[in-house]
């Protein structure tokens, strides 16, 4: 069985730094593509950012693209998020994912639906 379960959330004033985390159980990460999701009272779930089983291809949103960075530890099999200028705009709940099925692969996804295992998620709210 595998787990996601991300850390690190919190309440952060606008303009601050966060860092997730992600740790994986149950499975080697290492050859997986991991995503990071987010959802926003009242909205739905959008992609934020995803990252290649060995970092050579990464993906942003535009709206965090040069604030938010996405990193893997694989020896860790963890997944990072980390999260700079943040805005009140950026107020969500934090999930990451694993896409199982693209292994080693150059490709990353932005689809929620090629998302095959999920977190619990964790809260960020960031004050103006």
């Amino acid at each position: 069985q595998v787990q996601l379960v991300e850390s690190g959330g919190g309440l952060v004033q606008a303009g601050g730094s966060l860092r997730l985390s992600c740790a994986v159980s149950g499975r080697t990460l290492s050859s997986y593509v991991m995503g990071w999701f987010r959802q926003a009272p009242g909205k739905e779930r959008e992609f934020v950012a995803a990252i290649n089983w060995n970092g050579g291809s990464i993906y942003y949103t535009d709206s965090v693209k040069g604030r938010f960075t996405i990193s893997r530890d694989n020896a860790k099999n963890t997944v990072y998020l980390q999260m700079n200028s943040l805005k009140p705009e950026d107020t969500a709940v934090y999930y990451c994912a694993a896409d199982v099925r693209k292994r080693y692969s150059d490709l990353v996804s932005d689809h929620q639906y090629e998302y095959d295992y999920w977190g619990q998620g964790t809260q960020v709210t960031v004050s103006s």
